[in-house]
């Protein structure tokens, strides 16, 4: 039986599988694919503290349905997504390199389109995500805001993992702790 952990987010409990991602250390998997009802019981929450930024940025892929959600929310018709894999429409955008986060484990490049380089410049900008742990991803998405123009607003995520939960930059639903082994 794998251990779980309950997690009350903003009246939704959720069951989180703990999983080791090092042999010194496991985490609370926070998993948003394909669960349509905690998607939009999330998104729903997370909208009423952005209602005041004029966009949103994510990175793909667990952000991108939540933000998704926020913005139709909000009533916006486009929101900014950061890609980690260059696409072909992506020739003219922008593009920066951020250190590894607590899942991936390695380097990362994240990519931003013209399209949403353009829709960020001059704007308030919401960061939506589903975790911020050690802050790298996020770090990644201001520099990404920066370079486009935006004005980094809110930062927003379901999910605030151990010390993440202490910063005061960030908005979240609930904070989750990591495990050590």
């Amino acid at each position: 039986m794998k251990d779980i952990l309950k997690v009350d987010i903003a009246g939704y409990e959720a069951s989180l599988p703990i999983l080791p991602i090092s042999p010194s250390l496991k985490i609370a998997f926070f998993n948003l694919h394909g669960n349509q009802k905690l998607t939009e019981h999330c998104g729903k929450a997370l909208a009423k503290h952005l209602e005041d930024c004029d966009v949103l940025i994510t990175a793909e892929s667990k952000g991108l349905q939540l933000t998704h959600v926020i913005a139709r929310e909000l009533g916006h018709d486009y929101y900014a997504a950061a890609r980690k894999t260059k696409k072909l429409y992506m020739q003219d955008g922008i593009e920066i390199l951020i250190e590894s986060s607590i899942t991936t484990g390695r380097e990362q490049h994240l990519y931003l389109s013209k399209h949403d380089v353009d829709l960020l410049k001059g704007k308030k900008v919401g960061i939506v995500d589903d975790v911020v742990s050690t802050g790298a991803s996020l770090l990644g998405l201001e520099k990404l805001v920066e370079l486009a123009g935006g004005i980094i607003h809110k930062k927003a995520f379901v999910l605030a993992e151990a010390d993440a939960a202490d910063r005061t930059d960030v908005i979240y639903l609930a904070k989750i702790p990591v495990f050590n082994v």
